[in-house]
């Protein structure tokens, strides 16, 4: 493991009595004060072993390591499925109005009309790209979302036919489709998908039957493939009276151009930060809404927006809907990202969010045509929408290179990998999203790493096998780097002698 590129722990820069900041010193009384409160099995016999480093060392410091982060301010990411797109700072610029950003969510209604507003305004416009009458804000993520989806169909079918408890899922789905269907009480039956990477219509009609509650999927689904079969598979679904389930995650390649409720989807959960630019924190901030036909409306989680006659907003109170499924968090909505999307959504416009489909697809397609098709193959045929599928599979039956070793490889040019076996459906596969915000400068400079280690793995496969050798640490063993987590510290912190003793 190559570690020539570490930097020093904080520890390592301190040096003893050097200070950021020098607080005036506490005489006896108050330090006798401070210490009554607290239990004497925890207080400290010892000073905390902290870093003495001044303030510029430690500005340095933190913002050294901040450069080693790979971020999209700085570089492509080229993940399929996950859509890391650049976020614009005008977003961030509304959400951090203090109008939004200093209030507090136990507020009453006539304190926070601004920030019901964005609320109301944002499931106005959802509905609108979604074709779906109802919309809510509350769950906290896309998987939080999926599952409020799934809740809300079984919510509905428990009222209306409770011997339906199965859900069909894709071969091709994401691996949160049958956990979210699981968890909401569901079981999951998988469909095999055809020669050409769509649904099976064939498989799909063997499968349901009187217990069939619902079909997750999305469009265009994982393999970047639009599912040409789709008001079919929604007719099928509805004259068997299951439900139709839309994964939300790509639903950036269709926003403005086509909408899901027109599809015949019953519940769709949408990633914000996929199509409306808002933060892809890891596990959060985050915002999944969720948006239903009619019949699903009233089983909808608590609590809701609503705009008055007079034009003020009203954010319900638990309770207040008899069939909702209930609350989704403590309080509604992930507000700072929910500003965003909205002020996204507004700066966009109607044009603007069909351009984020066109140029998703278009940047997609080009990518696909620019790579080298002998040692990147299509394991299905063109065009693909917002995201390109290729397989190494040849590379690795001649020269013993793996999508992983490729992956490592592009690290060492600059860019982060692509996601890897990835649906699980095609070998040693690589799933490319280059997204609409990338230039096509941009674009030809992954172009052209990609097909340089296209000609690599002819000429010099050990350089794959290597890789990477240029980042601060080279290949890690992951599975172990998992689950024995080591942060290349030695300090060894004093326990409190009471508190070690009690275990």
């Amino acid at each position: 493991m190559n570690t020539q590129g570490r930097l020093p722990l904080i520890y390592d820069r301190g040096q003893s009595g050097r200070r950021g900041v020098m607080p005036p010193a506490a005489d006896a009384a108050e330090r006798r004060s401070a210490l009554a409160g607290i239990p004497k099995a925890l207080r400290r016999t010892a000073p905390a072993p902290l870093p003495e480093v001044s303030e510029l060392d430690t500005v340095r410091h933190f913002t050294r390591l901040s450069q080693r982060n790979y971020s999209i301010d700085g570089q492509m990411y080229p993940l399929g499925s996950c859509t890391m797109k650049y976020n614009p700072k005008f977003n961030d610029r509304m959400a951090s109005l203090p109008g939004f950003s200093e209030l507090h969510p136990m507020q009453e209604d006539a304190d926070i009309q601004g920030m019901l507003g964005v609320y109301w305004h944002l499931q106005e416009l959802l509905k609108h790209v979604l074709g779906l009458p109802g919309v809510t804000l509350a769950p906290a993520a896309g998987a939080q979302g999926e599952f409020a989806g799934m809740a809300t169909i079984r919510a509905y079918h428990k009222a209306h036919s409770p011997h339906r408890d199965v859900v069909l899922v894709p071969d091709q789905a994401h691996g949160t489709n049958p956990a979210s269907a699981v968890l909401a009480g569901f079981g999951v039956r998988e469909i095999k998908s055809g020669p050409d990477g769509r649904v099976s219509m064939e498989n799909l009609k063997a499968a349901i039957d009187d217990r069939t509650a619902a079909i997750m999927l999305t469009n265009p689904n994982t393999c970047g493939i639009f599912e040409k079969d789709i008001l079919e598979i929604s007719t099928v679904l509805h004259e068997a009276g299951a439900l139709l389930y839309y994964d939300g995650a790509n639903l950036n390649a269709i926003v403005g151009r086509a909408r899901p409720g027109d599809m015949g989807f019953d519940a769709v959960h949408m990633n914000l930060h996929k199509t409306f630019s808002t933060p892809h924190g890891g596990g959060g901030p985050g915002a999944g809404p969720v948006g239903v036909s009619e019949k699903l409306v009233p089983y909808l989680p608590d609590p809701r927006i609503t705009r008055n006659r007079d034009g003020s907003y009203h954010l319900s109170a638990p309770g207040e809907s008899a069939d909702s499924i209930g609350k989704m968090m403590a309080f509604h909505g992930n507000a700072g990202v929910l500003v965003r999307a909205l002020a996204y959504g507004w700066m966009q416009g109607g044009k603007g969010l069909r351009d984020v489909a066109n140029l998703a697809t278009l940047n997609a397609n080009y990518v696909l045509a620019k790579l080298d098709p002998e040692t990147y193959e299509q394991p299905y045929a063109k065009p693909c929408k917002h995201e390109a599928l290729v397989t190494v599979r040849h590379a690795m039956k001649d020269h013993g290179i793996k999508a992983f070793d490729v992956a490592k490889r592009l690290l060492d040019l600059g860019f982060h990998a692509p996601t890897m076996y990835f649906p699980l459906v095609v070998p040693e596969c690589l799933l490319i999203e280059p997204t609409e915000t990338e230039s096509k400068e941009t674009l030809d400079q992954f172009i052209a790493a990609m097909n340089r280690i296209a000609r690599e793995i002819k000429e010099s496969p050990d350089l794959l096998h290597a890789a990477p050798t240029t980042t601060p640490t080279g290949r890690l063993n992951e599975a172990d780097a998992a689950r024995k987590l080591s942060v290349c510290c030695d300090w060894t912190f004093e326990p409190v002698p009471e508190v070690a003793a009690k275990g």
